[in-house]
């Protein structure tokens, strides 16, 4: 089992998941976060630190949400990993609480 980054984290991109991560296997689009489902060791430490709730098991990812499984694991064969925290964007906090925020993901 892996983990996943959801829509909650697009336009929001905080990393404090980053700093907890012990393999690195965040990697950083333009404005959201996936996790690599091949470098992820399962140890739950990014879960608490995210501050949108935006990371979950793959097993307890919600139904909605589904298809961010396949997309982690597609972006982040693209993607550059992120090894230390970097500020957020500034209008982060705007942002944190809108749903539907797929169709702003930047690829």
């Amino acid at each position: 089992m892996t983990y996943v980054v959801t829509e909650s984290c697009i336009r929001c991109k905080y990393t404090d998941c980053v700093d907890v991560c012990p393999v690195d296997c965040f990697r950083e689009g333009p404005n959201f976060l996936v996790i690599d489902p091949d470098e992820c060791i399962d140890c739950t430490l990014c879960v608490a630190e995210c501050p949108v709730e935006a990371i979950f098991a793959e097993d307890d990812v919600p139904a909605e949400q589904q298809r961010f499984i396949a997309l982690n694991a597609e972006l982040a064969k693209d993607w550059k990993p992120i090894i230390e925290r970097k500020p957020a964007p500034p209008d982060a906090d705007e942002w944190k609480d809108v749903p539907g925020k797929l169709k702003y993901l930047e690829r």
